[in-house]
């Protein structure tokens, strides 16, 4: 469900869902439902600081006071969007899509990077809402930070490690700290990823020369 009738991403359609009992009558009343996807789009739009309750409750057809009587103020709104997207959510996703590059075999360690960029470019562009927040949020709310460290990167880290130790085992990249590997390797990404969404529809943005030129950063810069 939508405020505006567009398509939900699918962690939108999995918190819209959240918390249904057994019997499948929702948790959530149809105008919570509403007053979190208007949120979702404001939020994801304008940012936190740059968005307001009235124009939220405009979007989901209800009264501002409406909003008030579910969650006392829109950090309230903001957190109850990314905490249960963060920790119920957005780790079984990123895993989900990620698993199946970190747990296949890969003959080089160039070949694993370009299938790490196209997997994380496929997964932004399901999510891109749920993007938006994390990446614009996430250096101001320390809440935030915490369930990122503790639940997705802990996750991630943990098997990108096992990979990048194969890696080394077989002379592809220098034998530096493994956990220094994966965050070089996520800031590369990160560093391509972000302003490729930002950018990728500016005629300034090269997406085949970007994409080549972290590849080749990566590739070069960590090998023995």
């Amino acid at each position: 469900m939508e405020a505006n009738g567009g398509q939900a991403e699918p962690w939108m359609e999995e918190l819209l869902r959240e918390g249904s009992p057994g019997e499948g009558r929702p948790v959530k009343t149809e105008k919570q439902a509403r007053i979190l996807a208007a949120a979702i789009e404001v939020f994801a739009e304008k940012g936190y600081a740059g968005s307001s309750t009235s124009e939220i409750a405009q979007r989901a057809g209800v009264a501002e006071g409406t909003i008030f009587r579910h969650y006392r103020t829109k950090k309230d709104l903001l957190v109850s969007i990314v905490t249960p997207a963060m920790m119920r959510m957005m780790a079984p996703f990123v895993i989900r899509g990620f698993g199946d590059v970190l747990d296949a075999e890969h003959d080089s360690f160039e070949l694993f990077v370009r299938r790490m960029i196209d997997n994380r470019i496929a997964f932004v562009n399901r999510n891109k809402r749920l993007f938006r927040i994390v990446a614009q949020e996430l250096p101001f709310h320390p809440e935030m930070q915490e369930q990122f460290k503790s639940i997705i990167l802990t996750q991630v880290l943990s098997r990108l490690t096992t990979v990048i130790e194969k890696f080394q085992r077989s002379g592809q990249i220098a034998p530096l700290p493994p956990h220094t590997v994966a965050r070089l390797t996520a800031s590369a990404l990160i560093g391509y990823v972000l302003p490729r969404m930002l950018m990728h529809e500016s005629p300034e943005w090269d997406d085949a020369a970007e994409r080549e030129a972290t590849v080749s950063f990566l590739v070069k810069g960590l090998s023995p």
